[in-house]
């Protein structure tokens, strides 16, 4: 005769199955494509775009191709019914925000300028953010990593959240400095050239540190993928043999 303990018969507790599923615990190269791809559309191919069309067509259809592509990237993401990203979100509404003061004034330098006044006030906001109880890096989180409030809660994620939203005002106060100077110092072609350099160049390094820093504190956690997993986790309950 087979005696079953009431565990056994209940079965884990939704808890104890989300803490135990493999797949509740993604591999860091699956975060790292998640992340690339989020820079890729956010970043990367607007800048590019922007830089190609600038120097074959001219500044103001440089405007108009950078835009368009954020409103294709975004509309693409709605009608396939994918998760909405933060980072195209800020970049969709600075580049329509600068775009739109640039056809009103008449006044490309004006558009150039706003990255200085973006960044700066970006800084402010990520460094007030830390009087919060979400600072800013807590909040986009979910964009690469499939956040739970039980894990924005533990003390080492919260303070990894707090040091990366410092280190990132950082990096958007260096920004605004550099593409002030930069701005008063050369062509247009050059500056454009200039600048998207320095900002891919900082943020590829604060994104390895940001990187580098979380896959720290998640193993620490217990919460990536490990390959000794990918065969699934025992059940937590004690198998009794037949008499």
């Amino acid at each position: 005769m087979t005696i079953e303990s009431p565990r056994a018969s209940s079965g884990p507790s939704p808890v104890a199955a989300v803490e135990a599923t493999p797949e509740a615990r993604p591999q860091i190269r699956a975060i790292l494509r998640h992340l690339g791809l989020s820079l890729l559309m956010a970043n990367i191919v607007p800048s590019v775009l922007f830089y190609v069309c600038l120097v074959s067509f001219g500044v103001w259809a440089a405007l108009v191709a950078a835009l368009a592509w954020c409103y294709g990237a975004t509309a693409w993401r709605m009608a396939t019914r994918r998760r909405m990203s933060a980072l195209l979100m800020l970049t969709l509404v600075g580049l329509s925000l600068r775009t739109a003061v640039a056809f009103a004034s008449g006044s490309t330098f004006l558009y150039f300028l706003q990255p200085v006044l973006n960044n700066t006030v970006v800084a402010l906001l990520f460094l007030l953010s830390l009087a919060t109880a979400r600072p800013v890096v807590a909040r986009v989180a979910a964009d690469f990593f499939p956040m739970t409030d039980d894990i924005a809660k533990r003390p080492r994620v919260e303070r990894l959240f707090w040091r990366l939203t410092l280190m990132w005002a950082v990096v958007a106060l260096c920004k605004a400095t550099v593409t002030f100077w930069l701005l008063q110092s050369q062509s247009v072609t050059n500056f454009v050239l200039f600048k998207d350099t320095f900002f891919l160049t900082t943020t590829v390094l604060a994104v390895t540190v940001t990187v580098a820093a979380s896959v720290r504190v998640a193993r620490k956690e217990g919460l990536l993928h490990r390959r000794h997993d990918e065969a699934g986790w025992p059940a937590p309950v004690a198998v009794v043999p037949s008499a």
